[in-house]
């Protein structure tokens, strides 16, 4: 069997291409659907979180086994996800803005860790269920006006102020 003409009887112990291919799927899902909505983190960047993950988690698990506690690598990859996330909040107008992107790249890190330990079908149930919260409260949001309290009626100006500025430089 091969991918893309490279044998995937090769071994890559101690990952596994399984895992590997898990992370890839789950990432570009959820990286899909970011990236149709114009947000940061779209499919590049969302397969590489799940795949890095997955890799830290693995082989933290096969260096330490007896000699220490793989928990301690989940950690500082929640600790440097959290980093990376923050990365990604700003403000603008007095509105906070990446929020629910950061909140995905710290999911997409959560994925990986789920691969990293074997689990591959968790994995996918989280990030099909990370998608359809993702779609779906946009859609109630965009449905229901009374959802759009708050600063998610500020965001919905400024994306409206947005578009016009970008029509305006169009003409």
């Amino acid at each position: 069997m091969s991918l893309f003409g490279f044998p995937l009887d090769v071994s890559i112990a101690p990952l596994s291409w399984a895992g590997l291919l898990t992370t890839l799927f789950c990432g570009a899902v959820v990286g899909m659907e970011r990236q149709l909505c114009g947000k940061p983190a779209g499919i590049r960047t969302s397969c590489l979180i799940c795949m890095g993950t997955y890799v830290f988690v693995v082989a933290g698990t096969a260096v330490t086994g007896a000699l220490g506690d793989p928990s301690r690598v989940v950690g500082q990859v929640v600790t440097g996800i959290g980093f990376l996330g923050a990365g990604v909040i700003l403000t603008r107008e007095g509105a906070v803005l990446g929020v629910t992107s950061a909140a995905t790249i710290w999911v997409l890190a959560a994925i990986g860790v789920l691969a990293g330990i074997g689990n591959n079908t968790a994995a996918i149930a989280i990030a099909l269920l990370t998608v359809a919260i993702l779609v779906g409260v946009n859609r109630l949001e965009n449905t229901f006006l009374f959802l759009q309290r708050g600063v998610h009626k500020h965001l919905s100006s400024l994306r409206r102020r947005k578009e016009d500025d970008n029509v305006t430089n169009e003409d």
